[in-house]
């Protein structure tokens, strides 16, 4: 009875050892995705994609010096004041002493010397000229001192608590810090603006009707797949700083790497971090910008109901391989009366896996419902009531 015994026993655990094999892979392939770490030489760096998912940090919140990285928020302010029409791209730009006197990386303005808004701020993304950066701030503010206090006023807004601007071309001076997820937040926010990216994409430009011979210092440009911007810097005290962008497949990073050691390493860190992203994430397009997701029914309209449309594009991100219990649930307005207004809110699309919330899009209306008189009201309660009827 014991031999019957430990056979039948000895029997089970052959069974479930060979079952625990073959499913194994199976598990692996469909369960939590092991990917390899990732090390870099920074001090502080941090990995992010453009909604903000962190996938990488290293002291993300640490206060450094961020030598020219500084004149990503200095390039932000002055697009944002082209875009709002407080400053023109042809404004003719005369050069101050003051500008004509910054150190460092510069295009070697003279004072009393006039150009365009448009060339000092492709000077600025270009090779990071600290004259142009004070000259640009000038121009729009009236002073260094002005443009510093905008600059830190719109930090305020992007709600970075580690970052306080004291340059404006980031030269080194007391109380000027950054950290490096403050300034992926600050990327993020230019990712946003076309002009900026056009500014910062540019590998070689002339300047001076041809005279000068301006190289981007941001070498990813011909070196990395689907980059695009944005800043590079440094100085004895900040060593080098960089923050970047590539786009592969829909996938958007963000590499910040401040501190690193010897030229060029911030470079080789950067793409090493976005290659790490690359290789383990990829992007889940959810809806696009004005794609019809679902119809609101409107009490007293002209319309008896309006189309929603997603407010802006939805895009995920999400582990390779790990794809599976996508969900898209829609919460709509309970009662709507019209006017229905074009572009205002009325429900959201939330995308969850496995209960646990990926991402959220705003369902606006897709036209205006105007309010239906008194008697296409009555004509309607006529007409429902015979066909309630009938």
């Amino acid at each position: 009875m014991q031999r019957l015994w430990r056979i039948l026993i000895s029997s089970i655990l052959i069974t479930l050892l060979l079952w625990m094999g073959l499913c194994s892979p199976l598990l692996a392939a469909g369960g939590k995705l092991e990917t390899s770490s990732v090390t870099t030489s920074a001090e502080s760096a941090i990995l992010m994609d453009a909604n903000g998912t962190i996938l990488y940090e290293k002291d993300a919140h640490k206060r450094l010096p961020p030598a020219s990285v500084t004149k990503i928020m200095t390039l932000l302010l002055a697009v944002e004041a082209v875009e709002q029409g407080k400053v023109s791209l042809t404004d003719e730009v005369r050069i101050s002493e003051t500008a004509w006197r910054q150190g460092g990386s510069q295009i070697w303005l003279e004072p009393g010397e006039s150009m365009s808004l448009k060339e000092l701020m492709i000077a600025i993304a270009v090779v990071s000229a600290n004259d142009a950066a004070m000259a640009t701030m000038e121009h729009i503010y009236g002073s260094a001192e002005a443009g510093v206090q905008a600059m830190n006023k719109r930090a305020e807004e992007l709600g970075l608590v580690d970052t306080h601007f004291n340059s404006v071309n980031g030269l080194p001076t007391p109380e000027h810090y950054m950290s490096v997820y403050d300034t992926a937040l600050i990327a993020k926010e230019a990712l946003r603006h076309p002009l900026y990216m056009e500014f910062c994409g540019i590998k070689e430009y002339w300047l001076r009707g041809g005279k000068n011979w301006l190289v981007n210092t941001n070498k990813l440009l011909w070196w990395y797949k689907g980059a695009d911007g944005l800043k590079t810097g440094w100085t004895e005290e900040a060593k080098y700083c960089f923050a970047g962008t590539a786009e592969r497949d829909g996938l958007r990073l963000i590499a910040v790497v401040f501190a690193t050691p010897e030229p060029r390493s911030h470079l080789r860190e950067s793409m090493k971090l976005m290659d790490w992203g690359f290789a383990n994430y990829s992007a889940l397009p959810v809806v696009e910008q004005g794609v019809v997701v679902d119809r609101l029914k409107v009490n007293k309209g002209v319309e008896q109901e309006v189309q929603l449309v997603a407010a802006q594009d939805l895009t995920l991100l999400t582990a390779k391989g790990k794809r599976g219990n996508i969900q898209k649930k829609v919460n709509l307005d309970p009662t709507v009366n019209a006017p229905v207004i074009a572009g205002q809110k009325y429900g959201e699309l939330i995308v969850t896996q496995d209960g646990n919330e990926l991402g959220r899009v705003d369902l606006v209306a897709e036209k205006t419902i105007d309010k239906a008189s008194f008697m296409r009201i009555l004509q309607g309660m006529i007409v429902n009531l015979f066909t309630i009827t009938s």
